[in-house]
């Protein structure tokens, strides 16, 4: 099967660690030329090289704030003029700020909706104004199975994770006449730094309740944005797939 992902371009939001670079990754050795994104260029940057000179690939590195509307558009429009074109756009970047609703000031609730939902609207508008000409494109949004379930103490970040599943069904109507495909990602508890800080008493209750018995790998996410993000996932669309080992079903 050909994935035929050799010279398209994609950009991943928040791939300089994590369950983004690990899409960077998995993209880049399926031959894709590759755009990181971060708050933090230096750590772009580094990424960008180090995928370039593994896979033999373009990179581009570029300094993102998803809350801001202005910067998503700079960076969708500096992808195209190097790249001449965007295929694919992995929406990842995202926070988490942990709290009761009685303790949750407006700046927590605000930067997580702002980072975690507006970040992937802006950075879609501007990039499906380029794939609606073009008549082609993926769009893939990472989700939460929080955002299906909710949990006590991420009320903000359930709400932003449950908005990316509607904006993703959404977007998927809007765009699909123009071979547009939009889905979602639904992680479980992944192993990354946002996992790694959880006690250890939370982490065998997190297995006990996944009928797989253990936390998914970054990986897992990656080889399903890889299929999502190629050809063979054309007709597909507005969906949204759990990768969090049965938790969820």
């Amino acid at each position: 099967m050909d994935l035929n992902l050799k010279g398209k371009t994609a950009l991943i939001t928040g791939s300089s660690r994590g369950i983004g670079k690990k899409i960077a990754e998995a993209l880049a050795k399926e031959g894709a030329n590759i755009v990181i994104t971060a708050t933090n260029i230096e750590k772009a940057s580094s990424v960008a090289e180090e995928l370039k000179k593994e896979y033999n690939i373009e990179t581009l590195a570029l300094k993102h704030d998803v809350k801001s509307s202005e910067s998503c558009k700079e960076v969708v429009d500096k992808t195209v003029e190097k790249f001449k074109s965007i295929d694919i756009l992995v929406n990842n970047a995202g926070i988490a700020r942990d709290m009761l609703v009685i303790q949750m000031d407006d700046n927590n609730w605000n930067e997580v909706i702002s980072t975690n939902l507006s970040g992937a609207f802006y950075t879609s508008r501007e990039a499906a104004r380029y794939m609606l000409k073009a008549r082609r494109g993926k769009i893939i949004n990472i989700s939460s199975v929080i955002g299906k379930m909710g949990n006590a103490g991420q009320t903000n970040y359930a709400a932003a994770k449950a908005g990316i599943i509607g904006i993703t069904k959404a977007m998927a109507k809007e765009f699909a006449a123009r071979k547009i495909c939009v889905n979602a990602i639904a992680p479980g508890f992944i192993q990354t730094d946002m996992t790694g800080v959880l006690p250890e008493d939370t982490v065998k209750n997190i297995m006990n309740i996944t009928p797989i018995k253990r936390l998914g790998n970054a990986e897992d996410v990656a080889n399903l944005a890889v299929f999502l993000a190629s050809d063979l996932s054309d007709y597909i669309t507005g969906e949204v797939i759990a990768v969090d080992g049965g938790m969820s079903m």
